[in-house]
């Protein structure tokens, strides 16, 4: 679940009453029945053209014809002898129409409706969509013109018409995971250079961290550092910023409940290297906010009141590996994911000023998580072309109002492959769409569901272009293997 998938109810709108004098068509005076725009009145004298047939005379339609005989010079004379009014009105009707014209071809760049590049002449059309910024508005993954704070804007992957599976193909989310160093390398662990601060206490951590820069490689002793600790530096692909330890070296946040707060935090940061300590007795664990690049690795996160590990507000190209995530959502068992990607929608406007929260392009690998309340993993609407890769999912502590499945995919074009699940409260596998446009086109591949429960190995609602291939094994699933068929595997 998320903070809050609920979708707020939007009113429809009311029709304003009409101020008096307005609640029917205006009344006309009286006119002359002989002038009808683009009809050749009786006697006119002009032959039928294209298959044109004049009208019957009057007396066939509407009895008695009209006791003025027309003016024998044609429609000079018949506008001699209008009134004002209908002057007036004849003015009236080609004044818009020239001004409509003109408003037309202003709009149109002057291309006539043929040459015009509709939906209806290019199949790949897709209708603009209102700024990110605006909540419920329908924003498309294609929108990835985010600013970060102290960095460059940076563009996320993602976006565009999304074409069909077709096994063995350039899916969009394979091909996405194909450029993520966390997914194509064999071993993308790190390893921790020498310290340059070696640190005991919690006071010389919360000196260390602040006085990082790139290339720091800061070193705990085992022991429990109490408190709540946070880093903000930027570090380089070349210099990152390090912080080691052994499990022995414990971060304690003190409480689950809300004093507890962040055990660490990484804000406005890119290029850490979070090794081998432990986390825990937060309200939260590890949590990422405008941190791109980072490695989060062989961590053990533990005895939470909500998430383990969460990649929030526009956290891009981070890669979570290799570590237990065990014992979440206790202070409120419906926010006890263990690892969270991205934001609900309904939180947009707190944490990611009424943007959808591009935390794109994540992985998560090889993660041990078990006793969560909540989905072992949540992927957020909003999120975009990220993979989990070989993960090992148990659903046995799942809360009936946190989650009916290990993984619930709400954003676009993730690959999900060769991750191992057992036990579910329902399902195993999910999708969702909380706001349209999302929810689509993720590819399962090569995952081995042992439900043991009453739903199915994998569940889309609704199926949104998302894919299971036949490769997956699915055990113990009481509704079946999946609520569609399995593709041919690529």
């Amino acid at each position: 679940m998320s903070e809050n998938d609920d979708q707020p109810t939007v009113p429809g709108a009311t029709p304003e009453p009409q101020p008096p004098g307005h609640e029917g068509p205006m009344a006309l005076p009286p006119q002359d029945p002989t002038l009808q725009f683009g009809v050749p009145p009786a006697g006119f004298g002009v032959p039928p053209v294209g298959g044109y047939e004049a009208p019957p005379p009057f007396g066939d339609q509407y009895g008695a014809p009209p006791a003025a005989t027309p003016p024998a010079d044609g429609w000079r004379g018949r506008l001699r002898s209008a009134s004002g009014f209908q002057r007036g009105l004849l003015v009236g009707v080609a004044f818009a129409l020239v001004i409509g014209l003109g408003v037309w071809l202003a709009n149109s760049g002057g291309s006539s409706p043929a040459a015009s590049s509709g939906p209806s002449a290019n199949p790949n059309f897709t209708f603009p969509n209102p700024s990110p910024g605006q909540v419920g508005a329908n924003p498309s993954p294609s929108e990835t013109g985010k600013k970060k704070k102290g960095k460059s804007g940076k563009t996320a992957a993602g976006g565009g018409p999304i074409p069909a599976y077709t096994p063995g193909g350039p899916q969009p989310a394979v091909v996405a995971a194909a450029s993520l160093p966390g997914v194509t390398s064999a071993d993308p662990s790190v390893t921790c250079p020498a310290a340059t601060v070696n640190v005991s206490t919690a006071d010389q951590l919360t000196q260390a961290l602040a006085a990082a820069q790139p290339g720091t490689v800061i070193q705990l002793a085992d022991g429990t550092y109490s408190g709540n600790f946070s880093g903000t530096a930027v570090g380089t692909a070349d210099q990152p910023v390090f912080l080691c330890g052994g499990s022995g070296a414990v971060l304690d946040g003190g409480s689950r409940d809300t004093s507890g707060g962040y055990v660490f935090h990484l804000d406005n940061a890119a290029y850490w290297r979070l090794v081998g300590f432990t986390v825990q007795d937060g309200q939260k664990g590890v949590v990422l906010d405008h941190t791109d690049f980072t490695v989060i690795q062989g961590l053990t996160v533990q005895h939470l009141g909500d998430e383990g590990i969460h990649l929030r507000e526009f956290s891009d190209d981070d890669l979570v590996l290799n570590n237990t995530v065990t014992d979440t959502g206790s202070l409120n068992p419906k926010f006890g994911e263990g690892i969270y990607i991205g934001t609900a929608q309904s939180n947009w406007c707190t944490y990611t000023a009424c943007q959808q929260d591009y935390s794109n392009n994540n992985v998560i690998r090889g993660n041990t998580i078990s006793k969560t309340t909540a989905e072992n993993v949540d992927i957020k609407e909003g999120t975009t072309g990220g993979a989990l890769i070989g993960n090992s999912f148990d659903g046995s502590s799942f809360s009936p109002k946190g989650a009916t499945g290990w993984v619930n995919a709400k954003g676009n074009d993730y690959l999900i492959k060769g991750n191992t699940g057992h036990n579910s409260s329902q399902d195993g596998f999910q999708t969702h769409q909380i706001l349209s446009g999302w929810g689509q086109d993720n590819v399962f591949e090569g995952n081995t569901a042992v439900v043991n429960g009453p739903g199915y190995g994998f569940h889309f609602t609704p199926v949104n272009g998302n894919v299971w291939t036949c490769d997956n094994t699915v055990q113990g699933a009481g509704a079946g293997n999946g609520n569609i068929p399995c593709a041919a595997a690529p």
